[in-house]
């Protein structure tokens, strides 16, 4: 049995859209559209019909749809099949499960515990990706 703290408050269903500023606390998962701004102190999952167009700001995020903007998590980003992310990321632990896409940026540095609470992102996107040898 889950515990209280991580039982979803809200739930934004697939044929559901939202644009505008959207905060919360507790758990909240979005399965619809949402364009605009997301702040919240807790758990935002991303269901795999959910198409986020946002810059986000959470504790805890779990993706398995799609999403466009930059996240700042001060716990963790988990990118789950058959997830798409298309931004930069800034997160001290992150979950990438195979067969995902992500495009984008990503810095591992927790600020959440130093007090900073700015996005401190590029504004750029890649221009494709070099791999080493």
């Amino acid at each position: 049995m889950k515990k209280s703290k991580d039982e979803i408050k809200a739930f934004l269903g697939k044929d559901t859209e939202f644009e505008g500023k959207f905060s919360f606390t507790g758990s909240v998962r979005i399965d619809g559209k949402l364009t605009g701004e997301i702040f919240s102190n807790g758990t935002l999952i991303v269901g795999e019909s959910a198409i986020i167009k946002s810059r986000i700001h959470v504790a805890d995020m779990i993706i398995s749809g799609e999403v466009h903007g930059d996240i700042f998590a001060e716990n963790k980003i988990e990118l789950n099949v058959p997830g798409k992310l298309f931004g930069n990321i800034q997160t001290p632990k992150l979950v990438l499960e195979e067969g995902v896409i992500f495009e984008g940026n990503c810095k591992m540095k927790d600020l959440g515990k130093e007090g900073e609470k700015e996005l401190a992102l590029s504004e750029e996107k890649p221009e494709g990706l070099s791999i080493l040898k």
